[in-house]
């Protein structure tokens, strides 16, 4: 069932371009459109994934939309309190406030924690900086944070290179529980993990959300982790989203043909089981020089002529299904679905 509960965030047309200069004065030349008029939202207490290939720019707008990198274009619209404000016209000086209820879980648990700091510096670096708590408060505060991601309390005076990197990725989602935040942007959290070790956390993100009553936006490259995790899931491709769906929708019933070829690569469980594999002709095009019409085009099996030079817009072909297709109603695909279903 589609949850009614209210907007918490609101992308529209973001966009995010990065100038390429060369020569001696550094002229710009051109442009890398990292992300292109990207548009999506997430509501209150749920988990919206992001998946794409490498490089369609999913990173990039998960820290747009924190203003860690400032956007070229677009809105940011986020609820506080029971208003909506654009976190994209907002000075950075004023920007304090609101980086209390969004918070960022990095992909990389060895690099995304200082060496030299201690795991109760770590944990209560947030909380010092914004002044919530201090003294014997903060130190009840770091320690209930550890046991609520399941680290134990004696841990909190070693350094991080004591810990393996399910432990350190434990760290760093205290860390980002610290403030209370109403919003975590999850950027591929378990990509750098162990199997194992990847359920675990999966499971602590999921058990999180329901005690916390935390919003996520899930990155990932790995299609079975976003089904486990995500309510709903957008695919990227080249910059922008080209489908968006509640998750058990889009992988049973993909409407874009790109969908449909990253679902065709996920690995079926079963060795007996038969997958037909869609192998894409082509290379990914320049986010530099993307094509025109549809940026999928080169690479679409359906591709007709029209496609080269109509840019089709994200429309609704059902409730809460989102394609950027021209031919989307028209197409029935291969019917690519859960891969628990395939045969």
């Amino acid at each position: 069932m589609i949850s009614e509960k209210p907007i918490l965030l609101e992308v529209k047309n973001l966009k995010k371009y990065f100038p390429i200069r060369r020569g001696l004065f550094k002229r710009v030349v051109g442009q890398v459109r990292a992300v292109d008029g990207v548009s999506f939202f997430i509501r209150e207490g749920e988990t919206l994934g992001l998946v794409g290939e490498s490089g369609c720019g999913k990173t990039t707008t998960g820290r747009v939309v924190l203003r860690g990198i400032e956007p070229t274009e677009g809105q940011i619209m986020f609820r506080r309190d029971s208003d909506m404000v654009d976190l994209a016209r907002i000075p950075l000086k004023k920007m304090k406030p609101f980086r209390r209820e969004m918070q960022i879980i990095f992909q990389d648990p060895f690099s995304s924690l200082n060496p030299r700091m201690t795991v109760m510096e770590i944990v209560a670096e947030p909380l010092v900086i914004h002044g919530v708590v201090h003294g014997d408060a903060l130190k009840a505060r770091v320690r209930e944070l550890l046991e609520c991601v399941g680290m134990k309390v004696q841990h909190m005076n070693r350094y991080p290179y004591a810990f393996s990197g399910g432990q350190r990725q434990r760290i760093g989602i205290a860390r980002a529980l610290s403030l209370n935040p109403k919003l975590i942007i999850c950027d591929e959290p378990v990509s750098a993990l162990d199997v194992s070790v990847q359920a675990q956390v999966l499971n602590l993100l999921h058990d999180l959300q329901k005690s916390l009553g935390l919003t996520y936006l899930f990155i990932s490259h790995d299609l079975s982790v976003v089904e486990h995790i995500s309510d709903r899931v957008a695919v990227m491709y080249l910059g922008s989203i080209v489908e968006s769906a509640p998750s058990e929708e889009l992988y049973s019933n993909p409407r874009h043909p790109y969908t449909e070829a990253l679902l065709s690569a996920v690995p079926s469980s079963d060795p007996d089981q038969q997958i037909k594999r869609i192998i894409l002709t082509g290379d990914v095009p320049s986010p530099s020089n993307p094509p025109s019409g549809c940026k999928f085009h080169p690479r679409c099996r359906y591709v007709r002529d029209m496609c080269k030079d109509e840019v089709p817009p994200l429309r609704d072909v059902s409730r809460d299904h989102w394609v950027a297709c021209i031919r989307a109603d028209e197409l029935e695909l291969s019917g690519i679905s859960n891969p628990s279903q395939r045969s």
